[in-house]
């Protein structure tokens, strides 16, 4: 069973305050990399982390890299050609490079998967051509007919201001 995420809309510890939120995404799975494992150096607990190239259904598709840990990852099994909508959580930590400077990385760590049909919400089948737009109708000009200029104010004989 999935966890339900939760996230504070005020600076509180009441749980009343708390509401649940939700990242989704849908796309078509197009790889699946290799099942990275090893063991904690702070814990010494084993861990397994399972990372997957989703790719959008959007007129210009994107591709994203997210990934499942541990027991995740048997409970969410995806192949190469699933089609599904994602729900994760963003996670982004700071380390220390080589050369000493403070850097940044963010994961999409999902946390549950719902396979889809991608008929069922209108997406073309992967891979088909997507439907052009029909072209917007332009108006019909409208002959001899312009905008009137407003007239020019009446100058006033007491200023002798040429502007």
């Amino acid at each position: 069973m999935a966890k339900k995420r939760y996230i504070c809309t005020q600076f509180c510890e009441n749980k009343s305050h708390f509401k649940y939120i939700s990242m989704e995404i849908k796309g078509k799975i197009t790889q699946v990399l290799p099942l990275q494992q090893g063991v904690g150096q702070r814990t010494g607990n084993q861990w397994r982390k399972q990372e997957y190239v989703l790719e959008t259904y959007d007129r210009f598709p994107r591709k994203v890299l997210f990934n499942f840990f541990n027991e995740a990852i048997d409970q969410n099994p995806l192949q190469v050609g699933d089609d599904i909508n994602l729900s994760f959580d963003l996670e982004s930590r700071s380390y220390v490079g080589r050369d000493g400077v403070e850097r940044w990385s963010t994961d999409v760590r999902g946390w549950k998967v719902e396979k889809i049909d991608p008929a069922t919400i209108g997406v073309p089948a992967y891979g088909a051509p997507v439907q052009q737009a029909a072209p917007m109708a332009q108006p019909a000009p409208v002959v001899g007919q312009f905008p009137q200029a407003p007239a020019p104010a009446a100058p006033n004989p007491t200023e002798d201001l040429p502007f």
